[in-house]
């Protein structure tokens, strides 16, 4: 049996949770499902430019992890951009630095 997932530590949530391509409905694209744990590797080592080790600190995870993390958002970003998917951003074992917890099923927050 594998062993559970530690939370990681975000402190990001984005404003915008779907993106897809212009003029194609929804109901005809695949959906390409990135989670917030994800997101907030790309946010550290792409946007923010932190050296690997920094960023797996920032969200509380070993190097490996966080590489494993990276290398998945950055596939899954690719499939998106490339086979012009649908995007989705919501999900993840993760936990807020915000002292917030918000349920991705009914949007209730505490």
């Amino acid at each position: 049996m594998p062993r559970p997932c530690k939370f990681r530590f975000i402190r990001f949530n984005p404003n915008y949770p779907t993106f897809k391509p212009c003029g194609i409905p929804i109901s005809s694209l695949e959906e390409v499902l990135l989670t917030l744990d994800e997101l907030e590797a790309i946010r550290l080592k792409d946007f923010e430019e932190l050296y690997q080790e920094e960023a797996a600190e920032k969200m509380k995870v070993s190097r490996q992890t966080f590489g494993n993390i990276l290398n998945s958002a950055r596939k899954k970003v690719a499939d998106f951009l490339i086979n012009g998917k649908y995007l989705k951003i919501e999900g993840g074992t993760i936990m807020s630095e915000r002292n917030f917890f918000k349920c991705f099923d009914c949007g209730y927050e505490w």
